[in-house]
């Protein structure tokens, strides 16, 4: 479903059961679900590759921002549309199942945002996103900032036509988290392990948390920063500048 200042909702049933590649092989497995699988990861490749050349064509930068519920994916994307507004033309694409919240939360601050619901999607994916690029319209030169829904699995598997993955961690999960969602983080291009004012209250290792990333992800960038302080935020912001 897509949804803009009460623009009319588009469903995006899924075929049944749910076609994602979420488990292993095994010995007499179901062929028929691995071939929806391969049919819908399929088209979605295509139109993703449609919306890269797109957005390529208008000098538009896709970020596509990831982590699990409550990391403060949409804490730090309001405080960088606000920074960076003044800098270059910003808009955001938000991911949820359900509710707008987020998404007014990124309006009160002046920039273009569209609210993307999934309803029981467990991510956003290409046609999707395509809606959201026909309601945003962004200006030519554009940084587009894509808050996926909160999950560590299913959101990498599928490419939206983005310029760039990040992946958010806090310091309220675990270190080990690389180790446990290694697609995820070896998807990545830049990693953002956030919350950093809160290391002196729990038990979570920066550097093993780098460790294990790199491990699974040899040649990930990786900047420890805080939505609430500031800390590290204009090394992102660097990063970002960077994505053209």
């Amino acid at each position: 479903m897509l949804r803009e200042d009460g623009a009319p909702d588009h469903g995006h049933p899924h075929p049944d059961p749910h076609p994602h590649p979420h488990g292993r092989l095994r010995p007499g497995g179901a062929g028929g679900t691995v071939t929806i699988e391969q049919k819908v990861l399929a088209k979605n490749d295509l139109l993703a590759e449609r919306n890269r050349t797109w957005m390529s064509d208008r000098g538009v930068v896709a970020v596509n921002l990831m982590s699990s519920p409550g990391a403060g994916k949409t804490t730090l994307l309001e405080r960088a549309v606000t920074d960076l507004g003044g800098r270059r033309p910003v808009a955001v694409v938000e991911g949820d199942q359900e509710t707008r919240l987020d998404a007014d939360r990124i309006r009160r601050t002046g920039c273009a945002v569209v609210q993307v619901n999934t309803g029981a999607g467990c991510h956003l994916d290409a046609e999707m996103m395509r809606d959201a690029l026909t309601a945003l319209s962004p200006a030519e030169g554009s940084l587009l900032m894509v808050e996926n829904v909160g999950n560590l699995v299913c959101p990498a598997l599928f490419d939206l036509g983005e310029r760039s993955k990040v992946v958010i961690i806090s310091v309220t999960e675990g270190t080990d988290k690389p180790l446990k969602y290694p697609y995820m983080f070896a998807a990545a291009d830049l990693i953002l392990i956030n919350k950093s004012d809160l290391l002196p209250h729990v038990d979570f290792d920066v550097e093993q948390c780098e460790r294990h990333a790199r491990s699974v992800n040899p040649d990930v960038r990786v900047l420890t920063v805080s939505a609430t302080t500031g800390e590290g935020l204009a090394h992102w912001y660097d990063w970002l500048a960077e994505q053209r």
